[in-house]
């Protein structure tokens, strides 16, 4: 029968054999990237005249755009959304996503205006 653990003194005492004998086990393994084929459009349609970024073309799971968009957003300080398998960002700041995609190893065409 396991021993009952009463208080947080008792749970310091506790051994955690199974994890120290497999500690590669519980490690989460990081994806590999894989080199993207995108497109920076510059648009204010449908949207009461303000300009926004569009990147379009991203291949890869849902979790996977919402990383990048956040990412994007991050580093230039604004905000936006993912619709429909673009991430809009606000602004026109196609240049600066332009150069921080290459950075990560995309290859970004530029598109429009």
């Amino acid at each position: 029968m396991a021993k009952k653990l009463y208080s947080l003194e008792d749970l310091a005492s506790f051994k955690f054999d199974n994890l120290e004998s497999e500690p590669n086990h519980y490690t989460p393994k990081s994806p590999k990237k894989k080199k993207q084929f995108l497109e920076a459009h510059y648009s204010r349609k449908k949207r009461a005249g303000k300009v926004v970024t569009l990147i379009k073309g991203f291949q890869g799971s849902s979790q996977e755009l919402k990383k990048l968009g956040k990412t994007l957003k991050n580093a230039v300080g604004v905000g936006g959304t993912i619709k429909n398998g673009e991430i809009i960002i606000q602004g026109n700041l196609r240049d600066k996503i332009m150069e921080l995609l290459k950075k990560m190893g995309h290859d970004v065409k530029r598109v429009g205006g």
